[in-house]
């Protein structure tokens, strides 16, 4: 892999975006910091496929989106970017695809993206999956792997893949063969238009906190914390806006794609404006 790597003065931008500290050395603590870190600062968010923005599978552009716009992505983005600043910072990386485990079973092939980084043993990182381990997870054991984020275990597959279990459910099947990011073009295009994919049913926003998670979907606003799970309808689009403010430090014109459908909720004369009459 030979992404276009960050500068210094970018990559100084791109730790100052997820809170970490000045570069250390490429090993396993910092890596496991800039893990929790990033999942903690950068949100999983579906939103550029409902706002109708492009999204381009090209290292320089993916991390253009997190520091400059301060903004998330999906698997593919999210990774895409972490990729390239593990590689800046002198971390052997490798791309893996991954299926991940839904309703139905396994997803298509490579509708998600995940990393090896190789220290001393080889290690799965992931920070685009929108639920995942607080801490990468050691690629070549096979018993529990317990982490804030849940018990993990990895086991083969006649095939000679790798399924990732995660309290004892299935979570991703990953191969282990390297991919390059083009590799992962038509899966992108498919994830963002097809109505099967579950990302064009309804934006998604999700981050992980210190004490659990916070996801906006729609109008819901959920929170998952030690006390449990709380889940809410927000009343109008102005509560929706100020949702992903605060949680994610995304900034929303009134009336875009993503929250307008919900100015009715709460201002009658909005709704006439967004959807008037025939």
């Amino acid at each position: 892999m030979h992404p276009d790597l960050p500068d210094p003065d970018r990559l100084r931008a791109y730790l100052e975006r997820i809170g970490a500290p000045d570069p250390g050395p490429p090993d396993l603590p910092y890596l496991r910091l800039l893990h929790q870190r990033h999942q903690r600062t950068v949100p999983f968010e579906t939103l550029s496929i409902h706002l109708g923005e492009d999204i381009v599978l090209d290292y320089a552009a993916l991390v253009a989106k997190v520091v400059d716009r301060r903004r998330g992505g999906f698997c593919y983005e999210l990774n895409g970017a972490f990729a390239a600043l593990l590689t800046a910072l002198g971390y052997r990386v490798t791309l893996l695809a991954a299926r991940i485990h839904g309703e139905h079973g396994f997803g298509p092939p490579l509708d998600h993206l995940a990393l090896r980084v190789d220290l001393d043993e080889p290690w799965l990182v992931d920070v685009g999956a929108g639920r995942f381990a607080d801490f990468p997870l050691r690629l070549a054991e096979r018993g529990e792997q317990p982490d804030p984020g849940g018990v993990f275990q990895l086991t083969e597959t006649p095939e000679g893949d790798l399924d990732l279990h995660r309290n004892g459910e299935p979570h991703s099947r990953l191969e282990l063969r390297p991919r390059s990011l083009a590799d992962f073009t038509m899966a992108c295009w498919w994830q963002r238009t097809s109505p099967q994919s579950d990302f064009t049913a309804s934006p998604t926003c999700s981050r992980l906190t210190e004490d659990g998670r916070v996801t906006l979907r729609g109008d819901r606003l959920i929170t998952t914390g030690p006390d449990g799970r709380r889940e809410e309808t927000l009343p109008d689009e102005r509560a929706v806006l100020a949702a992903y403010r605060e949680h994610f430090g995304i900034d929303l014109p009134p009336g875009n794609p993503v929250t307008g459908r919900y100015a009715h909720a709460g201002d009658p004369a909005a709704a006439r404006e967004l959807c008037p009459a025939r």
